[in-house]
């Protein structure tokens, strides 16, 4: 209903090239999150990364696939108002079945398979220093076994959300060129979601409720893993749109061009409202405001135009810079890497730039031109409500249960000595003191 999946037979190498460029945005983020860390959880986090991204491979490996599958493929179907419904794919679990040849839906399965774990690495910044491992290992598995999966069938797989333009007529139904809904908002509202879980640091608030400075240990990581993370970025915003949005491969071009104007943009834009406010530009926040222009590219990358791009770019810096400070102020949620404001609002400003920006490939029966959709704006909105109205309560509610049964924040002497010592029993940087004396504040 949602359309046929575009025609590759000329483009397997290419998209594959692109596909494999996507470990380096998990590398990047890896990096980020550590960076932004305490000194003495550095290593417990690039664990945590590398046991997320396993964890999710697998998951994914195992159902994922099987619950998101591909457009045209079988597929659970709900009849309402007369019209079909696709919500859920109905495919083989460990990828029986799928013809793993370069086809269309196995560089679906190979690109879900690292989409899944880059969106389970988003929500490691918003628990460092205190989400334990074996934890976000399990809340992962739930992550990419059903979560990233279901949604991501319902945007990239042939379902409801995409197909809000064939049956209601609501432009070409919702579109996400690179992941912007399907791993950047739900990585970040899921970052929200275990953030609110786990509960601030401590020492992060004073008895008043006010915050205090708990800065990242190592900015060359920090900056290093932005230039790591754009890489990955064209990787997954070129292979993206040709998979799942009909793009020819000529429009990587584009994709690239569209992909660093948003990030340096909105690095850019975050750089000049911290120089402005506080006297020196932040580099943590830069960083943030360059990935939340990242996440924001993923949306319309493939369709719109440069000015546009970098225009979509320097709103998502100041949307990013402007939350983390609201986050961390007004609704008093501990969030060290930055998570939820560069990934959750960069990405679902991402999705509201396609119904604004984007001008979408017409229907190839009418004409072989792009214009902007009647009705687009309506599907993007209909898609980042149900980012908000279903899925952010599913990832709470799953991790809720989780944490009943297995609670998710390290105790209170495992947060003091340290999350690589008392998780790993070593630290990332042994020659040095990385224990400092917050605790005896309280």
């Amino acid at each position: 209903m949602s359309g046929p999946p575009p025609a590759l037979s000329d483009t397997p190498a290419i998209c594959l090239a692109f596909i494999l460029l996507v470990p380096l945005a998990g590398a990047g983020l890896a990096l980020i999150n550590t960076g932004l860390g305490r000194a003495r959880s550095a290593a417990q986090l690039m664990m945590s990364s590398l046991c997320v991204l396993s964890i999710a491979a697998l998951a994914y490996f195992v159902c994922g696939f099987a619950f998101q599958g591909f457009p045209d493929q079988p597929a659970h179907w709900l009849t309402i108002g007369g019209k079909p419904w696709s919500w859920l794919a109905d495919g083989h679990l460990f990828l029986h079945h799928v013809a793993l040849d370069g086809s269309p839906a196995s560089l679906a399965a190979l690109l879900g398979m690292l989409s899944a774990g880059l969106t389970a690495l988003i929500p490691l910044g918003a628990g460092a220093d205190r989400w334990r491992l074996g934890a976000c290992s399990i809340s992962t598995a739930l992550l990419a076994g059903w979560t990233y999966p279901l949604f991501a069938h319902w945007v990239w797989g042939g379902g409801w959300l995409a197909q809000l333009g064939s049956n209601y007529g609501l432009g070409r139904g919702f579109i996400d060129s690179g992941g912007a809904s399907t791993i950047q908002a739900m990585g970040g509202l899921t970052a929200l979601a275990i953030a609110w879980i786990l509960g601030p640091r401590r020492g992060k608030y004073t008895h008043d409720g006010m915050p205090s400075a708990i800065p990242g240990h190592n900015a060359v990581l920090v900056l290093f893993g932005c230039v790591l993370a754009l890489a990955g970025w064209w990787g997954l915003n070129a292979s993206g749109a040709i998979l799942f949005n009909g793009a020819d491969r000529g429009v990587a071009v584009r994709v690239a061009i569209n992909t660093i104007l948003s990030a340096a943009s909105a690095g850019l834009a975050a750089a000049l409202i911290t120089h402005t406010r506080f006297g020196k530009p932040d580099a943590s926040l830069t960083a943030n405001g360059w990935i939340g222009g990242l996440a924001a590219s993923s949306g319309a990358c493939a369709f719109v135009e440069p000015l546009e791009a970098a225009f979509i770019g320097v709103l998502a810096g100041v949307f990013v810079t402007l939350a983390v400070e609201w986050l961390e102020l007004r609704v008093s949620v501990d969030d060290p890497g930055g998570s939820i404001a560069a990934h959750a609002i960069g990405g679902l400003w991402g999705v509201l730039s396609v119904g604004i920006f984007a001008e979408l490939p017409l229907p190839a029966s009418t004409a072989p031109v792009a214009a902007r959709h009647p009705g687009q704006w309506l599907a993007q909105l209909v898609g980042i409500a149900t980012l908000i109205g279903f899925v952010l309560p599913l990832t709470y509610g799953l991790n809720w249960l989780l944490d009943r049964a297995y609670p998710q924040r390290v105790s209170v002497e495992g947060e003091r000595q340290g999350m690589d010592l008392y998780e790993l029993g070593a630290g990332a940087y042994p020659e040095f003191m990385t224990h400092s004396e917050e605790f005896t504040e309280r």
